[in-house]
């Protein structure tokens, strides 16, 4: 890690209808404690409003969005669309994913998120983006070895996981000269942690928590926000993902007396 400052990017719930409002609170309530705000798209393969439409919002409410964009559902037709409406609206941060597995059918197309960080990286000297700034891709990773594709990333952001020693043994693993951020979530029940455990490897979620959060559901608010410190007093991290689901107003309250 640089001596860059460390950032929190708070990932919010997209909208499944064509209404803001719940949108523009989050974003009023993480505010206090959020650096950027990270928009998905089509979480959990549902259909949600466009994220780079949402990240318009966020910056139109003076804050910093990164607008996620999935391979899964696009060629490359619809990303050069969606790389002009981003540039129309003043959004220039994106992380690009594969996407997770559609509730219905299939990939809809060959884009690789590869050849996403190609195109965006081309845009620069498209006459089509003149006057845009230049912009810039992240990426996700499980910080195993880092496909060498990777490291052509403007930032990168590590899979979640509630082990720190764990994740810090593979940190030393990995190097990096772009800026890394933890991935923190917010286990709002015990089901949610159980169900994490399941389909995410090395996620590392200890069942001491899992029965505390079935205790007490605000458990599980605490120990993200004691990872979160955690990772930051680490030095070994430029920032944090922080994914809060349902306990948004939760974690901001508890953070914003301990940041």
């Amino acid at each position: 890690m640089t001596d860059r400052r460390f950032e929190l990017i708070c990932e919010i719930e997209p909208p499944t209808r064509p209404d803001l409002t719940r949108v523009r609170h989050q974003i009023g309530v993480l505010s206090p404690i959020a650096d950027s705000f990270l928009i998905p798209d089509n979480h959990i393969g549902r259909a949600t409003v466009s994220s780079v439409a949402v990240a318009h919002e966020v910056q139109a409410m003076g804050a910093r969005s990164v607008a996620c964009l999935n391979s899964r559902d696009r060629n490359l037709l619809g990303f050069r669309r969606d790389l002009l409406t981003a540039a129309a609206y003043g959004v220039e941060r994106f992380l690009f994913v594969h996407g997770d597995k559609p509730a219905a059918g299939g990939r809809t197309s060959e884009l690789t998120v590869r050849a996403m960080i190609e195109e965006a990286r081309s845009a620069a000297a498209d006459p089509a983006f003149a006057g845009c700034g230049p912009f810039q891709a992240g990426v996700t990773s499980g910080l195993r070895p880092v496909p060498r594709w990777k490291e052509a990333a403007d930032f990168v952001l590590v899979q979640v996981s509630y082990s720190l020693d764990s994740l810090l043994r593979r940190r030393d693993r990995v190097s990096l000269n772009v800026p890394v951020h933890a991935g923190v979530m917010v286990p709002a029940s015990a089901g949610m942690a159980r169900d994490l455990a399941a389909r995410i490897p090395d996620i590392d979620i200890p069942e001491s928590l899992v029965v505390d959060v079935e205790r007490d559901r605000d458990a599980g608010v605490a120990a993200a926000c004691e990872q979160i410190l955690a990772r930051r007093d680490s030095g070994a991290f430029d920032g944090v993902h922080l994914v809060p689901v349902s306990r948004y107003r939760q974690v901001a309250a508890l953070l914003e007396r301990e940041l």
